[in-house]
């Protein structure tokens, strides 16, 4: 799956759509991932991470 974080494999979620009537329509709220080359613990990864895992392993990670 293109859309989900390698680290905290955060993926897509469901949620629905709500318009003044109340009427209900099925939506996706998508991570933000971004494609990325890295470092992690000593392996080579290229794939999608989230921000919030950006910022969390700043210091661990090593990008290319």
């Amino acid at each position: 799956m293109a859309r989900e974080c390698l680290i905290c494999e955060k993926g897509p979620s469901a949620g629905k759509n709500v318009s003044h009537s109340r009427k209900t329509t099925v939506r996706r709220f998508l991570p933000n991932v971004q494609k990325k080359k890295f470092v992690f613990k000593g392996k080579s990864f290229f794939g999608y991470i989230c921000t919030k895992c950006i910022k969390r392993y700043k210091t661990e990670i090593v990008y290319k």
